[in-house]
């Protein structure tokens, strides 16, 4: 079972299949504002959207936080700038 866990002591969300790390998603905060900076999914778990479930654990926490949200990950602004 795949489970998604944010983690804001490591600035990323991480993608577990059991105990195996299968993708991550990293974001650094200055301030007010995170910035997501890469976003990584193991090849044989791509194409099941695991991606877009990192970034969006990072920007529900950062909608609860009040945090501000930009991104130098190609991936993650795509997907920032489609809920605009």
């Amino acid at each position: 079972m795949i489970k998604i866990i944010f983690n804001k002591q490591l600035y990323k969300s991480i993608a577990y299949d059991e105990n195996k790390i299968i993708g991550e998603c990293e974001f650094t905060e200055e301030k007010n504002t995170w910035n997501i900076f890469h976003t990584w999914v193991d090849s044989n778990y791509q194409g099941q959207g695991l991606a877009k479930k990192l970034v969006d654990a990072i920007i529900t926490k950062a909608d609860g936080e009040n945090k501000q949200l930009i991104a130098t990950c190609t991936y993650a602004k795509k997907i920032l700038d489609s809920k605009k």
